[in-house]
């Protein structure tokens, strides 16, 4: 009798400890596992509120995980911003940090303070939106300058022959947004803060991705990346 009851207890507190079909073993659960509850785990724990819009993040994040070639580096212009703020955002997706914030110019037929028009025909010096990966660094009529491939086509694939580049510019800087009321403008390159342009450059080089964002709605009916 004291067996059985020993038995019955035994087998009554093993139930309660592992349910039945067996012991449950937990996991982590990738950031790009769930494509949205993703984005919007990595956009929280990169502390990213109230710095990039969530929806500016959401389309770079889609095109990371599409384009990505085991580069953590992701670059985020967002024009639909206006040149008086920083709107560049380098980040590090492995180590979920912000590496630089920073001013970057747009191009002259692209608009004043905002970007509104963009083009990527030859000649045009408009800003070209989409995707692009970094390639190497050369020195130019702009100094120190990092080579661009456009990914999309009819969208930002002219990159290199337009020569559109990211470079330092003395246009682009605080001192010119107080003087003018907002920033220089280029021939269609984003163009940076002299003092940041070559410790960015040398981050972001080499095969990163780099994405140029804006509000408007006919470059994702183009794009077959977001």
């Amino acid at each position: 009798m004291r067996t059985l009851i020993i038995s019955l207890f035994f087998l009554i507190f093993w139930n309660l400890s592992f349910p039945i079909g067996g012991r449950y073993t937990p996991r982590e659960i990738s950031i790009t596992e769930f494509s949205a509850d993703g984005c919007k785990l990595l956009y929280e724990q990169m502390n990213l509120r109230g710095l990039i819009q969530y929806d500016a993040f959401k389309a770079a994040f889609t095109g990371y995980k599409k384009l990505n070639n085991n580069n953590p580096i992701l670059t985020l212009i967002d024009f639909s911003l206006p040149s008086t703020e920083k709107r560049m955002y380098v980040l590090d997706l492995a180590r979920k940090e912000v590496l630089y914030v920073t001013f970057v110019a747009h191009g002259r037929n692209s608009g004043d303070n905002y970007a509104t028009s963009f083009s990527n025909r030859n000649g045009s010096h408009q800003s070209s939106l989409g995707f692009y990966r970094t390639g190497g660094t050369y020195q130019g009529g702009n100094g120190y300058s990092l080579l661009l491939d456009g990914l999309e086509e009819g969208i930002n694939d002219e990159a290199r022959s337009r020569a559109i580049v990211i470079h330092g510019a003395d246009y682009c800087n605080e001192q010119v947004i107080r003087s003018a009321g907002r920033l220089g403008r280029s021939y269609g390159c984003p163009a940076l803060p002299r003092e940041l342009s070559k410790p960015i450059i040398n981050t972001i080089k080499g095969g990163s991705l780099l994405f140029i964002y804006s509000d408007r709605t006919d470059y994702p009916a183009m794009s077959e990346v977001v």
